[in-house]
């Protein structure tokens, strides 16, 4: 189960090149974006059920495996933009992250 980030990004491409083949319309970066809030909105629906806002009568089963789900979505279109704006998703991660820390090391005391 330990894969790279390069062969996380590969595997989905796998599965975008085969939707490309019955999507109706290429996607760009508007139909990534609007796919990306559609998964948002769906974790959140995720997010509110565990978190029990809703007024369920009964538990709702596999709320766990439906959250991993929607996050993993949510991953993955945040990496078709990154590939459709040919940014590398890793480096700028890691380079992120990195600001943060300088940055936060400025601060300490």
């Amino acid at each position: 189960m330990d894969k790279t980030f390069k062969e996380l990004v590969d595997m989905y491409m796998g599965i975008v090149k085969r939707f490309n083949k019955i999507e109706l319309k290429e996607w760009h970066a508007e139909g990534c974006m609007i796919e990306l809030m559609k998964q948002v909105g769906e974790l959140s629906k995720w997010v509110m059920i565990k978190e029990k806002y809703y007024a369920l009568t009964d538990e709702v089963p596999d709320v766990d495996i439906h959250l991993a789900n929607e996050m993993a979505d949510v991953i993955a279109q945040i990496i078709r933009i990154a590939l459709v704006y040919d940014i590398d998703l890793e480096k700028a991660f890691i380079e992120a992250r990195e600001d943060e820390k300088r940055y936060l090391e400025s601060r300490e005391v």
